[in-house]
């Protein structure tokens, strides 16, 4: 492995010169200097600060973690090839085949960049938030400040973090059953990912539900299924959830749409005006 903070900086430097702003979805805004991306776009993207962002191209900072890599690499579009190249760069193993994969790939992301009118997330095999759109922010509540295990879905539902989303009796023990028996799959996939086998373990011991349904060995998988989020400002809002699983890469893309008959379409276009702002 290499360890070059100016050949990661050279590196970082070239691959967002090459990176259009509309290919990301951001618009042009006004005069640039280079058709690439600037610093502050990047940052924003990529979930860090411009300063860091600036250090990083300078060589100036060492030893970026795993997560800042693989937030980079989704950002600037990177391929597999590419992304591994910017780990080695970095000082650290690419990710190898036995643990949880969290790279998006370049033609999935322009497909997530078509459907910015719905309300979306990604999530890898173990159900952490790795992406998701400016409607899906508005209308969950901005995922931004959280960290760790605060952007796991199966650690939030079932150790009773505060969430808008509320289910039926049965909507919910459909949703925990299939989130159980995924991770049950996803561990059998990934025998090396020791995140994983440490979340699992953790959620054995802190949850009784979990518990119980892992000891079951409880069969159930993603449907589509309606749930109910309770925005601040417009109240209720109907949704449907479904979960699309994307071969090669195992992502979880969950996709909310309006249910035939309903208002949340309108809902929809107002979040799109509102964001992750408030009305008052």
């Amino acid at each position: 492995m290499n360890d070059d903070p100016a050949a990661l900086g050279q590196a970082l430097r070239h691959w967002r010169d090459r990176t259009s702003p509309q290919d990301v979805g951001l618009p042009l805004g006004g005069v640039r200097r280079a058709p690439g991306l600037r610093r502050e776009e990047l940052a924003q993207l990529a979930g860090l600060s411009v300063d860091y962002v600036v250090r990083l191209e300078r060589g100036r900072a060492t030893s970026p973690s795993p997560q800042v890599l693989a937030s980079l690499a989704r950002a600037l579009r990177l391929t597999e090839t590419e992304r591994d190249h910017l780990y080695l760069l970095a000082g650290h193993a690419p990710p190898t085949a036995g643990h949880v994969p969290t790279h998006i790939p370049p033609s999935v992301q322009r497909l997530l960049d078509q459907l910015r009118a719905t309300p979306l997330s990604v999530h890898d095999a173990a159900w952490n938030l790795i992406s998701w759109n400016p409607l899906w922010a508005a209308l969950i509540g901005d995922p931004s400040p959280l960290r760790g295990r605060e952007r796991n879905i199966a650690w939030r539902h079932f150790t009773a973090l505060p969430t808008r989303v509320t289910h039926t009796p049965e909507q919910e023990t459909r949703f925990e059953t299939a989130l159980v028996c995924d991770l049950r799959s996803s561990a059998a996939r990934y025998p090396q990912d020791k995140p994983l086998r440490v979340l699992i373990t953790d959620l054995r011991r802190t949850s009784d539900r979990f518990h119980d349904l892992w000891d079951s060995h409880a069969v159930g998988y993603h449907t589509t299924d309606s749930k109910t989020i309770h925005h601040p400002d417009l109240g209720p809002i109907t949704v449907d959830c479904d979960t699309l699983t994307i071969p090669g890469s195992d992502l979880r893309i969950a996709v909310c749409t309006p249910p035939p008959g309903t208002t949340t379409a309108d809902q929809f276009d107002l979040l799109t005006t509102i964001g992750t702002q408030t009305m008052a």
